[in-house]
């Protein structure tokens, strides 16, 4: 999902991503999208809780496009009964807190969000709570319902009421002391201060919580501690946990994956955050072009699933790697797309969390 509007509509195949969104639609169970399809005769697993919310932003971004009011009414009811699910409790203790309008997910053993590494029984970023890029996927997918509903002629209240508490319970992650968000809040240990990338899509997605001085404390505090040439860090150097190269056995490779490894896709939600914030495309693009010279200089053509977090951040994991590809595709498209004022894959609005969900 994440891939989806880099792959196909800032390239062109718009009936690709249809298909897609369809063939995916079928697979919701409980309100979940499952995060591994199997081979023949195997049962899909579910174990995610931000794919589901993805698949919100991946139609969003196919209907600015497309304008296919056809799909949209076919698909609306799976949408409406995965809020429900979200509501009332799925799988792996993914649930709606009534307090504070937030998701929380997360059981012992068992990795959810998109920083999965997983040895034996050892998970190595179990992020048990509500993680910052959950609930910032969750306010986008309220509001974009709020959006679908207008465009159908069905009543929005139910998803006003909700985005207005998300918003609302989402400041809880602002750390003011550092002026950055928390990673993780309400985990078995409190709340995670940890500095990770993932705070960049309360800024990046077309729907903020956050207001514009906070945005541009994340967008930053991120430029300063986690960019590199080819993506951010996914977690910052000075941090006990940190481990700037990726090698060694599987354990090893595992223990560094999301603990300081560089990650191509993240600099896609950089991109357009930065954007965002600054205005200035020439500058915003300015952050792609080292992915140039990576293109003749590793997998050909293409752009490598991570790289060292330590200079001179050496290309590693797997030589083409669709995310990464396709989120440097998305954030040129979107800025294109910026420059000559069309609303293709920006955003019918881009938030400030100040004037609520609209």
């Amino acid at each position: 999902m994440i891939a989806l509007p880099g792959l196909t509509l800032a390239t062109g195949r718009a009936e690709e991503a249809r298909d897609i969104l369809r063939t995916f639609a079928d697979f919701f169970d409980r309100g979940m999208l499952p995060n591994r399809f199997p081979e023949a005769g195997e049962e899909p697993e579910y174990n995610t809780v931000d794919a589901t919310l993805w698949y919100f932003e991946a139609l969003r971004v196919y209907l600015e496009a497309t304008a296919d009011q056809e799909l949209l009414a076919e698909l609306f009811p799976v949408l409406e009964d995965s809020i429900g699910w979200h509501e009332t409790g799925t799988r792996y203790g993914i649930r709606l807190d009534a307090g504070d309008g937030l998701l929380r997910a997360g059981e012992p053993g068992v990795q959810l969000t998109w920083m999965d590494a997983k040895v034996g029984d050892w998970v190595v970023t179990p992020r048990i709570g509500k993680p910052v890029e959950v609930n910032a996927l969750w306010y986008n997918a309220l509001c974009c319902m709020i959006h679908f509903a207008g465009q159908l002629g069905v009543d929005d209240t139910r998803y006003r009421q909700l985005a207005e508490r998300a918003r609302a319970g989402f400041q809880r992650f602002w750390r003011g002391d550092r002026g950055y968000l928390f990673d993780v809040i309400d985990g078995p240990q409190g709340n995670d201060a940890s500095l990770r990338p993932n705070q960049l899509l309360a800024v990046s997605l077309p729907h903020s919580p956050l207001a514009k001085s906070r945005q541009k404390g994340v967008v930053d505090v991120c430029a300063k501690k986690l960019l590199t040439s080819y993506g951010l860090r996914s977690l910052e150097a000075g941090n006990p946990d940190y481990r700037g190269h990726y090698g060694g056995d599987q354990q090893r490779r595992d223990a560094a994956y999301h603990q300081g490894t560089v990650w191509s896709w993240l600099m896609g939600p950089f991109v357009i955050a930065h954007y965002r914030i600054y205005r200035d495309a020439e500058l915003a693009r300015s952050f792609l072009i080292p992915f140039r010279h990576h293109l003749r200089r590793h997998g050909l053509g293409s752009i490598s699933e991570i790289f060292d977090g330590d200079v001179p951040f050496i290309p590693r994991g797997t030589i083409a790697q669709a995310w990464g590809v396709a989120e440097v595709l998305r954030a040129w498209w979107f800025l294109r797309a910026a420059e000559g004022g069309s609303n293709i894959g920006v955003g019918s609005r881009a938030d400030d969390g100040e004037g609520g969900t609209g």
